[in-house]
């Protein structure tokens, strides 16, 4: 039998945190790791853009796993709301939609440049689960054996009322209120073989145990599992979980920390996802100094659609076989509406290493200073990006980034020199 993985969620800064479907047997069908699976194009491709490994929710872009929808066109969610017999909800279901949406689509539409829509649709009434919410001993490390339990209830009863084949994404959304629900338990179980219902391969599941309302962006960040985007925040090794999660990132992209002050995704991500052309990426490949002009990642883009607009928004610089820079400009635009410091972010990429394991790292421009200590998730790197005049020196990787200026319209000027390692 297969014994269920850690299923993926989000984390909660300890300072900030609140207090009939034919189914086999679930725990044999959660994964213990999810393989590289299936390739479709991605894009033009070339030398930059990272190879995607069997690493879970792999950074390389060079080809799409096609285990997961890629939001590039509109797709339709489901959004179930299920009670127990233990207690009776204090909020309807018309109320729990209205906490994530249309907040969840309007923060893709702004993120995508307006190519990917996010179709939700709530049921109007609750479903009422066989068991009490107590019997599942919800909670963030789950048991395998009680989630998979809690899966199979919730599948079962709300096939009779939901068509499932004709939705892209499912959110099994649970009474707040019930004395058995943890909210930190908010997670995307992924399957290594789908379950079928309504004639449709279920691949993964969110699990929503959100309070009302519930934590900003949250909702957001689990669909972003759905996307094959990985967790950024680092998990502390103290089994209290009471040290710093916020380390590799800070702020920075939502998939680090669903409270940060600059949520809008990495423009790394937004090109993995199809939200930016290869026209809209600018690969560095040889040795020396060149200038480039950076557009602010979160403006808007001329024209409802990305290929409409060529303006660099992303540079690259590929430093080894399983490693990049990225770099690019972080302004209060869009999601960024909140952000703390504007200017160049950079930032290493690594191909090879998982979900939670760092594969992106934020380069502090600053690293002796910090910002915003009354509201960033990890202000050491609120300051990361580099104002004009700022030179960031990657030693490790043989590149140094310099902001010479702004230029005209907006953009910001940029120089990146190159030397070989050991020089």
């Amino acid at each position: 039998m297969v014994r269920p993985q850690v299923p993926e969620g989000v984390h909660r800064s300890p300072r900030l945190r609140r207090a009939g479907a034919v189914l086999t047997s679930l725990s044999a069908l959660i994964a213990t790791s999810v393989l590289a699976g299936p390739a479709a194009a991605a894009g033009a491709g070339g030398p930059c853009d990272l190879e995607r490994t069997g690493a879970h929710h792999s950074e390389g872009l060079d080809t799409w796993n096609s285990r997961y929808p890629r939001p590039v066109r509109s797709l339709d969610a489901v959004m179930v709301f299920l009670r127990f017999p233990d207690a009776k909800p204090k909020v309807t279901p018309r109320r729990l939609a209205a906490d994530h949406t249309p907040a969840t689509a309007d923060f893709f539409e702004k993120s995508s440049y307006g190519r990917f829509r996010l179709r939700v649709h709530p049921r109007q009434n609750w479903i009422t689960m066989p068991q009490a919410s107590t019997a599942y001993a919800i909670q963030r490390d789950w048991n395998s054996g009680r989630r998979a339990a809690y899966l199979r209830d919730a599948i079962a009863v709300s096939d009779p009322r939901v068509d499932f084949s004709r939705y892209d994404i499912v959110y099994l959304v649970a009474d707040p209120d019930a004395p058995g629900v943890d909210a930190d338990a908010t997670k995307v179980v992924n399957f290594e073989r789908p379950i079928r219902a309504d004639g449709t391969d279920l691949r993964r599941l969110v699990t929503v145990f959100e309070h009302h309302p519930p934590d900003r962006n949250v909702l957001a960040h689990e669909t972003g599992h759905v996307f094959d985007l990985p967790d950024l925040y680092h998990r502390p090794e103290d089994t209290d979980n009471s040290g710093e999660w916020d380390t590799y990132v800070g702020d920075w992209d939502l998939m680090g920390s669903q409270f940060g002050l600059a949520p809008d995704p990495f423009g790394w991500h937004k090109w993995k996802l199809g939200w930016l052309d290869d026209r809209q990426v600018t690969c560095d490949r040889a040795l020396g100094s060149r200038m480039y002009t950076l557009e602010p990642l979160g403006a808007s883009m001329n024209g409802s659609r990305s290929g409409l607009d060529t303006r660099t928004r992303l540079v690259v610089v590929r430093t080894g076989p399983t490693t990049a820079l990225a770099i690019e400009v972080r302004g209060r635009y869009g999601n960024d509406s909140r952000l703390c410091t504007e200017g160049v972010l950079v930032y290493r990429v690594r191909n090879d290493t998982a979900s939670g394991d760092g594969p992106i790292q934020v380069l502090d421009g600053h690293p002796t200073s910090s910002a915003c200590w009354s509201e960033s998730v990890y202000p050491a790197l609120a300051d990361a990006p580099l104002g004009i005049g700022d030179s960031l020196a990657a030693k490790d990787d043989g590149v140094r980034v310099t902001v010479t200026g702004r230029a005209t319209g907006g953009g910001w000027s940029i120089k990146v020199t190159r030397r070989e390692l050991g020089s």
